[in-house]
């Protein structure tokens, strides 16, 4: 199978771009229900897998041992836009593991909050903090603090911590270990690519919470933080924040860079996993919601916190309308 166009993009009365890409829809045991393009294209997951390279930590006891609440749960997940309320957070939980900043390996980089038009302030300083990865990383130290393991190197394939990550990853995915196609993400830790249907089977069971032979209660309480702080996983403004407050308590929702979305809906029972094939987050976003709107989950998104995504309009920056973003993928039936 081929991707398939998902979102155009019009100047005037034309065309100007055309973004291609795929969507798989399962349900918890994994068949594939709807699609469009490739549902087995092989994805690289990116920050979608947040709350599967925490299971590890919540099997093992790691917010009881230090102490975190849900609300810092929830940022073990998050691809947050390095708020105020993300960063103050994450420099307590390293606290909290006796780390700090400096453990991290991030990097750094403007936070999310700032869009691409924004003017940042010249006086404005920046740390690791405000990496959107910063909450998972300090879960990653405070792992390796609970298991007495190395804080150096800690991202380094072969250490113990990313050992336990790429097996919980394969286990919720329903894949063999050996099947995981490894790369390195944006924030430098081990991340995988895997068919797109098996991304949307682990969203699925993280949306049931259900009880795990292997890792207990773990997707229950990832699902509840994140789903009880969406504000935290994301940020103001932002897209996974917004279908999340759109279905409060029953979306969980996730992006992930380069064209990556995800969406879990408990009380469907469904997994949606969609890639845009050249990583335009302005189509992912447009795409998501017309996704939404043909699985009949959302029956007047301009009516609800997914408005800005649904058609956007464009204008130039003199204020002239120049298009508009619009859906034009097709779901089928498996």
């Amino acid at each position: 199978m081929k991707h398939v166009p998902l979102v155009e993009v019009t100047r005037g009365n034309d065309i100007e771009c055309s973004h291609f890409g795929s969507v798989a829809v399962v349900d918890g045991a994994g068949r594939l229900l709807y699609r469009a393009g490739d549902p087995d294209f092989l994805t690289f997951t990116r920050s979608t897998i947040k709350p599967f390279q925490a299971a590890p930590f919540l099997r093992a006891g790691g917010p009881e041992r230090f102490g975190y609440g849900e609300d810092e749960v929830a940022l073990l997940c998050a691809s947050h836009s390095g708020e105020a309320m993300h960063t103050e957070r994450v420099d307590r939980m390293l606290h909290k593991a006796g780390c700090d900043e400096h453990h991290l390996r991030c990097g750094c980089h403007i936070p999310m909050r700032y869009g691409a038009n924004d003017r940042v302030p010249a006086d404005a300083e920046f740390s690791q903090l405000h990496n959107n990865c910063s909450g998972k990383h300090a879960g990653f130290l405070a792992y390796c603090v609970q298991h007495g393991q190395p804080l150096d190197g800690y991202l380094d394939p072969a250490h113990p911590l990313q050992r336990a990550v790429r097996r919980a990853v394969a286990h919720f995915a329903g894949m063999a270990e050996g099947d995981l196609k490894a790369g390195t993400d944006g924030c430098s830790a081990p991340n995988y690519a895997l068919p797109l249907s098996r991304l949307a089977l682990a969203y699925a069971r993280l949306a049931q919470g259900n009880s795990d032979r292997e890792y207990g209660d773990a997707l229950g309480r990832l699902y509840r933080a994140m789903t009880a702080h969406p504000e935290l996983v994301s940020g103001t403004g932002r897209n996974d924040l917004a279908f999340m407050q759109t279905a409060p308590g029953d979306w969980v929702a996730k992006i992930g860079a380069d064209g990556v979305q995800v969406i879990g809906v408990r009380s469907a029972g469904l997994g949606i996993a969609i890639k845009v094939a050249d990583g335009n987050m302005r189509a992912l976003y447009t795409a998501a919601v017309a996704v939404l709107q043909q699985l009949g989950l959302v029956a007047e998104p301009a009516a609800s916190p997914l408005a800005p995504w649904l058609r956007p309009q464009l204008d130039n920056f003199m204020g002239l309308h120049t298009g508009e973003v619009r859906a034009v993928l097709r779901l089928e039936k498996a």
